[in-house]
């Protein structure tokens, strides 16, 4: 028998806010964290704007000396890790080390430092190179360090799905825990690609909004004048804990993990299946995973980037799980008000979709001024909704084809 995975901490990095509730209550006033980018200059960019992380500073979280030997995702995992395991209680020095675990999605690492490596390769020679590039760029830097803060003995490992990384960690350490592996897991995503490559790499691919007169109005999830998304940074990182080892310790319980599916589209590298198909699946599997109908689901955080495909892509996967309940159940996209943070962008959405359920509210989809006949559904425009419900699911699909849907609940021992 599977045992039960309970949510016990939350630690958030956006650029919105970086604390939970805050993050909570200006969500639900409808604020927005795009702004002009500042970390570099812009002028010959076709995009000049993002989610950016500003007077980003971990003292408190990271020594001084230590964080110059990190990339700015590894930072984002610690300080929201720190905050996550806080709110838990935990005290590593009572656990078995080797029943815990740290396992962290990024969907592209250390970019940042990578860019500044080859500057420097390219400007002073292989010689000055730094010693710590490859230790910050690598994608397991995330989790690695976390494991190395906190004295992590048990699994410890990056995972890569793009966009789905997070919400592809969380599956894994659930399942760790469900199958007695292991108690505890300090799971999610980060990311930090707000950098000249990341803004430039995914404008050649014509992803980006590209609304540089008005950066707050870019995000506009299932808009009609939607023109892509807007890259952000940031990281969502939850404790999972196994029901009984919770208990014991006293730990308050936040809410339950109930269920999650996982597949592939097989198709293009970077579109979704226009149908849903692959995203269907992921929904459908959870809901089957969850022992739950879709009339139990209250709210679904939609992916909902603002692209013009994906947007399309999902609101046909959702009808086609949820039959005629679609039109019924809320959906919302919270990028609207983040931005995409690509590999971190389920650990922050399950965070919000849990915070739905135990708030009892709903959080718009900010933006949303012209309805798209193709996009038929309730995506909470523009202000909060009261919703009590007792499950919600977090969408997460990425370039891959990776199709990632999680259902948190409100626990009932």
């Amino acid at each position: 028998m599977k045992r039960r995975v309970v949510i016990t901490g939350m630690g958030v990095v956006t650029p919105l806010s970086c604390q939970v509730e805050d993050l909570w209550e200006r969500l639900c006033r409808g604020q927005s964290g795009i702004r002009l980018i500042e970390g570099f200059d812009t002028s010959i960019f076709r995009v000049k704007f993002g989610g950016e992380i500003r007077n980003w500073n971990p003292s408190g979280y990271i020594d001084a000396k230590e964080a110059k030997r990190l990339d700015r995702f590894a930072q984002y995992a610690i300080v929201a890790a720190t905050d996550a395991i806080r709110q838990a209680g935990l005290d590593f020095n009572r656990e078995d080390p080797y029943r815990c675990a740290a396992i962290i999605g990024s969907g592209v690492g250390g970019l940042g430092e990578i860019e500044m490596q080859h500057r420097r390769l390219l400007e002073k020679g292989p010689e000055r190179v730094s010693a710590f590039t490859i230790p910050k760029m690598m994608l397991n830097a995330a989790s690695g360090c976390v494991s190395i803060q906190f004295g992590i003995k048990g699994p410890s490992y990056g995972v890569v799905t793009a966009c789905a990384s997070a919400s592809s960690a969380v599956v894994e350490a659930a399942k760790g825990i469900q199958f007695g592996e292991i108690d505890v897991a300090i799971t999610g995503g980060t990311e930090a690609a707000v950098t000249p490559l990341g803004i430039a790499g995914f404008t050649a691919m014509s992803a980006l909004s590209e609304r540089n007169d008005a950066p707050e109005k870019a995000s506009r999830p299932f808009d009609r004048d939607r023109d892509g998304f807007v890259l952000s940074e940031g990281a969502g990182i939850v404790v999972l804990e196994e029901l009984e080892h919770a208990k014991r310790r006293g730990a308050t319980i936040l809410g339950e993990l109930l269920g999650y599916g996982c597949s592939s589209d097989a198709g293009h590298i970077t579109q979704p299946d226009e149908n849903g198909t692959g995203a269907a699946r992921a929904m459908a599997d959870a809901l089957r995973n969850a022992g739950l109908n879709p009339e139990d689901i209250g709210y679904i955080n939609a992916h909902g980037t603002s692209t013009p495909l994906g947007d399309r892509a999902e609101t046909v996967a959702i009808k086609n799980v949820f039959g005629d309940y679609a039109k019924k159940v809320s959906v919302s996209s919270t990028k609207s008000q983040l931005g995409h943070l690509l590999g971190a962008s389920g650990g922050v959405e399950l965070i919000i979709s849990l915070l739905a359920v135990r708030k009892g509210v709903i959080p718009p989809t900010i933006n949303y001024e012209t309805p798209d006949p193709e996009c038929d559904l309730d995506y909470t425009p523009n202000v909060p909704r009261e919703c009590r419900m007792k499950a919600a699911m977090s969408n997460s699909f990425g370039f891959g084809g990776h199709n990632v849907s999680l259902i948190v609940g409100e626990f009932r021992d």
